[in-house]
C-alpha cells in the first residue's frame, strides 16, 4: 500500500485552511458567540458566514491531518512514529502554554477587569494559578496538538499495520468509493456520533471528558489516512463526486440555515438536523478536495514557503489577534475598519516573528514545529 505521490494540492488546503482560521478568529471578536475578547459592537449578521465555516473548518483539518500522517508515518516503527509525534506535537504546546497563550489570558483579565497590572506582574504571579476559565492555566487555540498526538497514539499500531499491509480493507474502500456516491459513507459513523454522543457530551476542548469532540475527530483523522491510501482511486473518484458534492452542500446548507431559524429542538429536528451536519460538512470537504485536486496541484515557492510557516503562524496568531483587539475594543470606529486592522495586523506581525526572529535562529525551530529538512514537510 507504499503511496509515495506527492501532492502538492494536500499543501495548498493546509495553508489556505490555515488562514482561513485566522479570518475565523478575527470574526469571533465580533460575533454574539461566547470567546476570550469581545468588541464594544456585536454584529449578527456575522454569524452566518461563520456558521458556514464553522461546520467544516475544523473537520477538514482533521481529515488534512490524518493525510499528512500517512507521509510522516514513511517507514518508521510504531515507537519512532509515537517519538516523532511526541516532539512535533508536545514541544511546541508546551512552549505555547509557557510563552504565547499567557498573553491571551492576560488581556481578557484585563478586558473583563479580573487583574489590574502590567504583564509581567500577571506572569509572575498568578499566569500559572488554576486551570482556565477559573484559573489562567490554558492551551487555548492550541487544543488542536494534544487532541492529534491522542489519535496518533492511539491509531498508531493500526496505521502501521495498515501501511505495512496490502490488505483487503484498502481494496474494500477503494471499491466503495468507486461507486457513484461512495465517497458518501463515511458520513456514517459521524451521524452516529452526531445524534447519539453530541447531545451529551458539549464540546469543551479540555481533552478530558471531551468524548465527543475526541470520537468525532479520531474518525475524520482515519478517514483522512484511510483516503489517501487509496493512492489515485480515491483522487480519481474526487473528478466524479465534485460537482455533486458542491450542489449537495448548498442544497444542506440551507436546510441547515432554515432549521436554525425557524425549528424549535426536538428529538424529530435533532435526527434530522445531524443528519443534514454530517453531509453539509462532508460535502465541502470532498468540494474543497476536488476542486484543489483540480486546480492546486502544483508546486511554488510560494507554497514551499507558506507551508513551511503555516505552524509557527498558527501557534502565534490567536494571541496577536486578541492582543490587538484589546487596544481597538472601544474605538469608534465601524466593523470594517477594525476588521480590516486585525486581519493585516494578525498576518503581518505572525509573519514579522516567524521571519525575521523564528526562521534565522535555527535553536528556535523545533519549539514551533519546524523541521530541519525543509523540502518534505507533511
Amino acid at each position: 500500500m507504499e503511496n509515495t505521490e506527492r501532492r502538492y494540492d494536500i499543501d495548498w488546503l493546509r495553508v489556505i485552511v490555515f488562514g482561513l482560521l485566522i479570518f475565523y478568529h478575527v470574526g469571533m471578536f465580533f460575533v454574539p458567540w461566547d470567546w476570550h475578547i469581545k468588541n464594544n459592537i456585536i454584529y449578527d449578521w456575522l454569524r452566518w458566514p461563520m456558521l458556514f465555516l464553522n461546520q467544516w473548518r475544523l473537520p477538514i483539518l482533521f481529515v488534512i491531518s490524518g493525510m499528512g500522517t500517512y507521509y510522516a508515518l514513511g517507514k518508521r516503527s510504531v515507537g519512532k512514529f509515537i517519538l516523532e509525534r511526541y516532539l512535533r506535537l508536545g514541544i511546541p504546546l508546551a512552549v505555547g502554554m509557557l510563552l504565547i497563550v499567557p498573553p491571551q489570558v492576560y488581556f481578557e483579565r484585563l478586558a473583563d477587569g479580573e487583574f489590574q497590572g502590567s504583564y509581567l506582574e500577571f506572569y509572575s504571579t498568578v499566569a500559572f494559578k488554576g486551570i482556565y476559565p477559573k484559573g489562567n492555566v490554558s492551551w487555548h487555540h492550541l487544543w488542536f496538538l494534544p487532541y492529534l498526538f491522542l489519535f496518533s497514539l492511539v491509531l498508531a499500531p493500526l496505521l502501521v499495520f495498515l501501511q505495512r499491509n496490502s490488505n483487503t480493507f484498502v481494496q474494500t474502500v477503494q471499491k466503495i468509493i468507486a461507486k457513484p456516491w461512495g465517497m458518501y459513507l463515511f458520513i456514517v459513523p459521524l451521524y452516529f456520533l452526531e445524534v447519539f454522543m453530541e447531545p451529551f457530551f458539549p464540546i469543551n476542548h479540555a481533552l478530558v471528558g471531551d468524548w465527543f469532540a475526541i470520537s468525532f475527530y479520531i474518525v475524520l483523522f482515519f478517514t483522512g489516512f484511510v483516503l489517501v491510501a487509496c493512492g489515485r482511486s480515491f483522487w480519481n473518484n474526487l473528478e466524479k463526486i465534485r460537482i455533486k458534492a458542491l450542489y449537495t452542500g448548498l442544497f444542506a446548507f440551507v436546510v441547515l440555515s432554515c432549521i436554525w431559524l425557524f425549528f424549535e429542538d426536538s428529538l424529530l429536528i435533532h435526527f434530522i438536523e445531524g443528519f443534514f451536519k454530517v453531509v453539509n460538512l462532508w460535502s465541502w470537504i470532498l468540494v474543497l478536495f476536488g476542486y484543489a485536486a483540480n486546480l492546486l496541484n502544483t508546486s511554488s515557492t510560494f507554497l514551499s514557503y507558506a507551508n513551511r510557516a503555516v505552524y509557527p503562524f498558527y501557534i502565534l496568531h490567536q494571541t496577536v489577534t486578541v492582543a490587538i483587539a484589546y487596544y481597538l475594543i472601544n474605538l469608534k470606529m465601524g466593523f470594517w475598519p477594525k476588521a480590516l486592522i486585525l486581519i493585516l495586523g494578525t498576518f503581518g506581525l505572525s509573519w514579522v516573528i516567524y521571519h525575521f526572529i523564528i526562521l534565522p535562529i535555527p535553536l528556535l525551530h523545533p519549539l514551533f514545529g519546524l523541521k530541519k529538512v525543509v523540502p518534505r514537510e507533511r
